[in-house]
């Protein structure tokens, strides 16, 4: 399955279901935004994205609380679901979705390796955030293994 061909189906599906998504990015730096405003009618359903790469930014724009940065670490479940929530909020959508994780080839310890990656759904209230460890095979590769399971996640979702 290629990249836009799911994309596609995404903003189909987001189109018939009347709902707006908006986005929160990190370690992704907005391919995941771009691959869905790549497709024609994405204006009806992409409402915002946010590419909040520092902790700064996610404390600025995201409104994500400084204490939980410094308590798990911005590549953590907790930061995840709150950049998916405060994006909804933001957003004024009934769906979100963030991702930070390490996409390295730097940056990895023992407990949080180069490829872990959380992702957060927040759809009508609930908040969901999986965590996947992709393989070490390259930034562009971890980055795009994310875009993909993003895009999977939100087709699952509203299916």
């Amino acid at each position: 399955f290629s990249m836009k061909k799911i994309s596609q189906k995404v903003v189909r599906l987001l189109k018939r279901k009347k709902l707006r998504i908006s986005l929160a990015e990190s370690c992704t730096g907005g391919m995941l935004s771009s691959s869905i405003t790549s497709i024609n009618g994405s204006s009806k359903i992409f409402k915002a994205g946010f590419v909040t790469y520092s902790n700064e930014s996610k404390i600025k724009i995201l409104k994500i609380s400084k204490s939980i940065i410094k308590k798990y670490g911005a590549v953590s479940i907790q930061v995840c679901k709150s950049m998916a929530k405060n994006a909804c909020k933001i957003g004024n959508t009934s769906m979100a979705v963030s991702i930070t994780g390490i996409a390295g080839p730097s940056g990895g310890t023992k407990r949080k390796p180069v490829g872990l990656v959380y992702i957060g759904v927040c759809k009508n209230d609930m908040t969901t955030v999986n965590k996947y460890i992709f393989k070490n095979k390259g930034r562009s590769y971890i980055q795009k293994a994310t875009v993909k399971k993003c895009l999977e996640l939100i087709l699952n979702i509203l299916k």
